[in-house]
Formats: structure tokens, C-alpha cells, sequence
């Protein structure tokens, strides 16, 4: 039988399938003296009340009497019998497992709306009794204070206190939080130590209420991701189902903090989950809505940025927007290559880490003295600046001197967020250049107010490349359904300045540094749009069941065609498969060249068929252990229609290179002569 071409058997006469396949019985022990009972059918069942398959023994003679549901009879009598034959698992996009992981992610999502809750008292507290010497909860700026000059210390002591949480508690309360999330979704199996869930927002407050130019935000993200960690650790569940829950805790801090359910969602995807699949979009979703109630309870529904009404772009005004993207996409890459500079030179201080954070603090200290409102969150000037409040001259100071401030704080190794930063040197820059575009190029039409939203959220596009997050976000902080034409224009233009001039993001440097690798693009898997009828090997070499070890090792030291394979089918005398063996198993020392093939069958058969995408296939070559796989169909899953290899699925990948980068033309134009005759097609 060596050199068989497997053929398409002829049809049988049984009803198709309703599930997968023919399970096989388990193979007849050799040489055993023990009484063996072989059932010649074996039926999949599909219960369509439970949705469940299960293997029922039918007695010969009995078969259509005992089934509800039609299924195909596998006829085992060919010898050696085999373990029931193992198939790819086809990948369902929700179970009920999902339904199990949402329910956790609510938990969640009150839980992180409570801690956004707690987190900005605490700053309010901290903020009152460092600069204001009084015992309250309201969430306050610090630029009101009457301290003078001993102003600079206060931010001087938090930035002490945040040092020796670090280096006695853990270090991974430094830095603004996401960057540290993504590094444990990437490398850490999606762990964060618990005692952060705890440290962080203390840090966090501690640093920010003592004047630290940050955003509430970024601590809040983190500890909701720790928090989302922290349950996925306590409980039994996959990795994967943990990343999620990591990024359900992230997204729903995200939107207890603005009032952003959407653009917190979209976060979680483009900065967390590094996918969208149903399975982790369903349980970040339900999560970040029930946040937004959570918050709803506490700060009501208004928006936190509110704004006037603004009106249609029109002339050229668009054209405008898009212009500002890119010059505020610019300002994007030098704003996060001047933090890591100014992490750099922290790093050649001939002292411990644990005393940067309040050599940094001296900066803020200092600058706070003559610009006030640079200290603590900025909420406040982040509304006033998309409202037109802030012009000239003070606009110019406060976004200079809060970046000047922000970049010497985070990368001193604090702890804060970076997003309330971003959006109020944006948005400072963004109204800086509507107005001279007003004043200068009034035919243009430009709207100050617009400018400085679309500035806002053209610099957290350029510099952490989360388009659809920033353009979103300033929708919903904002509630202005005619600002979003200029927020796609500008924060699309910023994401592409930044694309093509910096590597890596605000958010992904610092991993990169680490020796991580963050994906800058999300694409469906190749593989599970290429079917394994596609790709497989159809003339497949297959080998007789009854051959001898001594005949085969012959045949191979014959060189005919074939001979060089690595693996083959084993059929018996009706071409119905029953194993599988490779070069290795035939050449084995140990085993007497007097054997057949079927004795020296190893495993338990796996297939693959061939309606299964290369994804399913190549994950079962995984599960099994195997680099080679017999092709079936479903109605005839006993008989072998082609063979995959993982070469086959490799080989696979040619049409996707060749599409990326083989420029060609399908549609050829005629050139026409002035007497009006067509010369040939060039």
C-alpha cells in the first residue's frame, strides 16, 4: 500500500452528522488474555435541549430505534481499534464562563466606583490639611493657599513620604500607573502584588494633595486594575480571564473618574487588552456602565469638563483642525521624550532612588510659588481653558510652566497620573494657536473653544497613540456632538505625526527599556481566515495497517517517491484510517522488524477537518504534541483526504506577505490615439 494516493471515498448512506465526528472505541490490547468487547457503532449524540454532545454505545441491530437525533455509524470492526479520535476544539466567541467573569467585573466596577470615590476625598483631605490647615473632605485646589514661600516644602514632603512607601513598601507605586498595568498584562500573566491595591492611592493622594501636578486619574486606573488583578489571583480562573478582569478594574477607574464609559472601554482596548473579543468587551463593558452609575451616585451626571455650546465647522475650518493635530502631534513626541530625558538624568544622581521624588518636588514646589495654579490635579483649568477663559498670557504660563513642572515630578519616579497633565498642556496649546488663528487668519472660521478641545485631545493621541480613546473621551467630558468631526481630523493627524517620529508611546517607552515588547498594531489572526482544505497536502502517502516494520524500512531504503516524508497515515484494507506513525516510530530499534503497523501505534488518533481554520488546527498540533495532522471531512471523518504539516501552515503565510508588500495592478488603461484607435494595453 506504500505510495497510495488517498481518494475521495464514495458517499455513504447515512444521514450526515449533527456534531463533530465518529468516535473510534479504544484499541484492542495485543496479546491480551482478558475477555475484550468491541462495540461496533458509536454514535454522537446532539441533545438540542441541552446543547451538549455525548457518546452513546448503540447494540448492533438496534440503531435507528435508539437514537432521537440522526448521526453516522463509525465502523470500528478494522483492526487495531482505536482511542476515540481527538479533533481541534472550534472556538465558541462567548460561554457561559463569560456570563461568570461579567458577573465578577460588576463587583468590580462598584468596587473601583467606591475607591474613585475614597481616593478624591483623601486627596481633598490632604490638600486641606497641607495647605489650607483645616480637616475636610472637599476636593480643592491648592492655588488659593496663602503660604508664601513655604509653599516649596509642602511638595517637598510628599515627595519624602512617596520615596519611603517606595522603597520600604513596594516600588511599583512609582510612575503613573498604566505603563505598569501594560507591563503585567504583557509579561506578569496579568499579577499585580496585592499590597499595591493598597499603596497606590495612598501614594497617590499623598503625592497629589501635597501639590503634585498629576491627575487623579492615573492612580485610580492602576488601582482598579490591581484591585481586578487581585480578584483574578483569589479566584480559579485562566490568565486570559485575569487580564480581563485587570482591565475591567482599569476601565471602570477610568469612568468613575470623568464620566467616560465609552472612551474607558476603548482604553481598555487599545492600551489593555491588546484584543477585541467578545469574551473580554462584554464583561469591560458591563463594567464600565455600572461604574458610570456608581458615579452618577456621587457626582451626578453633568459632564466634567462642561462647555457652551459650539457651532459646525465650516470653510476652512476642518482643514484648520488638521493642521493644529499635527503641529500639537509634534508638541506630543517632545513632551514624552523630554520626560524620559528628565528620567534619565535622575538615574545618573549619585544617590538612592527613594530621595528623587523629593528633588523633584523642589521643582514643583518652586514653580507653584510663582504659578499656583500649576499644583495638584487641574480639573479646574482643563474646563476653563475648552471654555476660553484662560488667554494670553496666562494661558501661556500655566501650560509652559505645568509642563516644565509635570515632566521634572513623573520623572523623578512619583507617584500620579498623566492624562489630566496631557489634556491641560493640549488643550493651553491648542487655545494658544486658535487664537493667533483668530486674530491672524480669521477667514479660517476657527472656534477657540474647539481648538483647545481638539488640542486636548490631539496631545493624549500623539503621545500614548490611543486614537479612538481621545477622540471619544473629549466627546463624552464635553458632551459636544459638533466638536467630533474636529477631534477625528486633528487627533487622527496627531496619531499619524507621532506614529512617524517616535517608536514607542509615553505609555510603552519605559517597557521597551525593560526589554518588553508592546504590539503597536491589533489585526484579525491571519490563520483563522484560511481554511485547512486550503493549505493542506493533498496527495498524501498513505502506509497499509497489515505492512511488517521490515517491508516499510525497506520500501524507505527504495527511494521512491514518498520515502522522504516524515510522517504517515496507517489505513487498513478499506482505506479507513486508524493511525498515524512517523519516520521514528518505524526506524525505533527496540521493536522487532516482524511487527505490523498497527502495533506500533503510539497515540490516540487526532484529526483535523477540514472546515477548520489553520488557528484550530495549529492549536491542536499543540495540545497534541504533534507536527502533522490526517485531513477529514465531517461526514467521512474515517477516511483521509490530506495531510497538514506545520511547513503547510507556515507555508501559509506567503499570500499574507505577498498582499503586505507586493505592490501590483489589476486594471490596465488603454492609451487613445488623437484619430481615436486604441493602441495595446500596456
Amino acid at each position: 500500500m506504500f505510495g497510495r494516493n488517498s481518494a475521495t471515498p464514495p458517499p455513504l448512506h447515512q444521514p450526515p452528522p449533527v456534531l463533530t465526528f465518529g468516535l473510534l472505541p479504544p484499541a484492542r490490547p495485543q496479546g491480551s488474555g482478558q475477555h475484550y468487547i468491541v462495540l461496533r457503532y458509536i454514535y454522537i449524540i446532539a441533545d438540542k435541549r441541552t446543547h451538549s454532545g455525548r457518546r452513546v454505545p448503540m447494540a448492533e441491530g438496534n440503531i435507528s430505534g435508539s437514537s432521537t437525533t440522526g448521526g453516522v455509524p463509525i465502523d470500528t470492526s478494522f483492526e487495531p481499534t482505536l482511542e476515540l479520535a481527538r479533533s481541534p476544539r472550534q472556538v465558541q466567541l462567548v460561554t457561559l464562563r463569560t456570563i461568570y467573569i461579567s458577573a465578577i467585573s460588576v463587583l468590580i466596577a462598584c468596587a473601583a466606583g467606591l475607591i474613585a470615590r475614597a481616593l478624591t476625598a483623601l486627596i481633598g483631605l490632604i490638600t486641606n490639611l497641607s495647605f489650607y490647615g483645616r480637616f475636610s473632605f472637599a476636593f480643592v485646589s491648592p492655588a488659593d493657599n496663602h503660604l508664601g514661600v513655604f509653599v516649596i516644602l509642602i511638595p517637598v514632603i510628599g515627595g519624602l513620604i512617596v520615596g519611603v512607601m517606595a522603597r520600604y513598601g513596594s516600588e511599583g507605586i512609582r510612575g503613573h500607573g498604566i505603563p505598569e498595568a501594560m507591563e503585567q498584562v504583557l509579561s506578569g500573566g496579568s499579577r499585580i502584588p496585592a499590597r499595591l491595591t493598597l499603596l497606590k492611592p495612598i501614594s497617590a493622594a499623598i503625592a497629589i494633595g501635597t501639590g503634585g501636578p498629576f491627575g487623579a486619574e492615573g492612580p485610580i486606573i492602576a488601582t482598579g486594575g490591581a484591585l481586578g488583578s487581585l480578584i483574578g489571583q483569589l479566584l480559579h480562573i485562566t490568565a486570559d480571564e485575569r487580564k480581563t478582569l485587570l482591565a475591567v478594574g482599569a476601565a471602570a477607574g477610568m469612568t468613575a473618574t470623568f464620566g467616560s464609559p465609552v472612551a474607558a472601554v476603548l482604553l481598555a482596548i487599545e492600551l489593555l487588552l491588546f484584543e477585541y473579543r467578545p469574551r473580554s468587551i462584554i464583561p469591560v463593558s458591563l463594567a464600565c456602565a455600572t461604574a458610570q452609575g456608581v458615579r452618577a451616585l456621587f457626582f451626578g451626571t453633568a459632564p466634567i469638563f462642561a462647555m457652551s455650546e459650539v457651532s459646525e465647522p465650516r470653510g476652512y475650518a476642518l482643514g484648520a483642525y488638521v493642521a493644529l493635530g499635527a503641529i500639537v502631534g509634534v508638541a506630543s513626541v517632545v513632551a514624552t521624550r523630554v520626560v524620559y530625558r528628565v528620567e534619565d538624568a535622575f538615574d545618573h544622581l549619585p544617590i538612592h532612588w527613594m530621595w528623587w521624588p523629593a528633588i523633584g518636588a523642589v521643582a514643583v514646589g518652586v514653580i507653584g510659588y510663582f504659578a499656583p495654579h500649576t499644583m495638584g490635579v487641574g480639573y479646574d483649568n482643563i474646563e476653563n481653558i475648552v471654555n476660553g477663559h484662560i488667554l494670553g498670557t496666562a494661558l501661556v504660563v500655566l501650560f509652559v510652566l505645568k509642563f516644565v513642572s509635570w515632566a521634572i515630578a513623573l520623572g523623578s519616579g512619583t507617584s500620579g497620573g498623566t492624562l489630566a497633565p496631557l489634556f491641560t498642556i493640549g488643550g493651553g496649546l491648542g487655545s494658544l494657536l486658535g487664537a493667533l488663528a483668530v486674530r491672524f487668519f480669521p477667514a479660517l472660521g476657527m472656534d477657540v473653544r474647539v481648538a483647545a478641545l481638539v488640542g486636548m485631545a490631539a496631545m493624549f493621541a500623539g503621545a500614548s497613540r490611543a486614537l479612538l480613546t481621545s477622540v471619544v473621551f473629549a466627546f463624552e467630558t464635553t458632551r459636544q456632538p459638533l466638536s467630533l468631526l474636529p477631534l477625528l481630523a486633528g487627533c487622527t493627524t496627531a496619531f499619524l505625526i507621532s506614529s512617524l517620529m517616535m517608536r514607542h508611546t509615553i505609555m510603552t517607552e519605559k517597557i521597551a527599556r525593560r526589554g518588553g515588547r508592546v504590539l503597536a498594531e491589533y489585526s484579525a489572526d491571519y490563520l483563522d481566515q484560511v481554511l485547512v482544505k486550503d493549505a493542506a497536502t493533498r496527495e498524501v502517502v498513505a502506509l497499509s495497517a497489515d505492512d511488517t516494520l521490515a517491508s516499510v524500512r525497506e520500501w524507505f531504503g527504495s527511494g521512491e517517491p514518498g520515502t522522504d516524508h516524515r510522517g504517515f497515515p496507517v489505513e487498513d484494507d478499506n482505506g479507513n484510517l486508524t493511525g498515524v506513525v512517523t519516520r521514528r516510530d518505524i526506524f525505533d530499534a527496540g521493536v522487532p522488524e516482524t511487527w505490523q503497523l498497527r502495533q506500533i501505534i503510539k497515540r490516540p488518533l487526532a484529526i483535523v477537518f477540514e472546515d477548520n481554520s489553520l488557528r484550530e488546527a495549529a492549536d491542536h498540533m499543540v495540545r497534541e504534541r504533534v507536527g502533522r495532522l490526517p485531513v477529514v471531512i465531517r461526514e467521512r471523518p474515517h477516511r483521509v483526504t490530506g495531510w497538514l504539516t506545520r511547513s503547510d501552515i507556515l507555508d501559509a503565510h506567503r499570500q499574507r506577505l505577498a498582499d503586505a508588500s507586493s505592490p501590483s495592478r489589476h486594471i490596465k488603461i488603454r492609451k487613445i490615439r488623437l484619430h481615436g484607435s486604441s493602441s495595446s494595453p500596456r
